[in-house]
């Protein structure tokens, strides 16, 4: 695979294989899982958090695994779902970071070329997922809106 905005290929490199099965040293049951799950997304983390969180305090090394369900379809069965999808989030918390930036520093021309390459993922995002119904149809992206959306 090559990269979005360069004409270089990507990294390669092996992933670790995936575990089709639980680890026979995880003592929690999917209840207990769903339901921990459930409180850390109501108390405010995102889902790669909830996730973390799972992993490092709770020692669930796989939501999916545990459960049967992926963490998402699990916090969205449940009543969680966030008003926009998580990556489209961060993109957006980036992109008003960057904006601060180049209001402070209006020559780092470097930054304002990162700005609309970021920019423009946020648009081909945002296409994706009004077509697949995540997004309403009159869901656009503003810089306006972006600082709005984030704080």
């Amino acid at each position: 695979m090559s990269r979005i905005h360069s004409r270089r290929r990507g990294r390669a490199g092996s992933q670790r294989p995936y575990p089709w099965t639980r680890p026979e040293w995880v003592t929690v049951d999917a209840d207990e899982a769903t339901e921990q799950a459930v409180r850390l997304a109501k108390s405010g983390l995102s889902s790669a958090q909830v996730g973390a969180q799972l992993r490092d305090g709770y020692a669930i090394p796989s939501v999916r695994l545990v459960t049967g369900k992926r963490l998402g379809t699990l916090l969205h069965d449940n009543g969680i779902k966030g008003d926009i999808p998580e990556d489209i989030e961060a993109l957006l918390k980036r992109v008003v970071k960057l904006q601060r930036h180049l209001s402070q520093n209006p020559k780092d021309l470097a930054n304002r070329r990162g700005l609309n390459l970021m920019e423009s993922r946020i648009r081909r995002l945002a296409i994706y997922y009004r077509q697949h119904k995540v997004l309403p149809e009159t869901w656009s992206y503003s810089a306006t809106r972006a600082v709005l959306q984030v704080e």
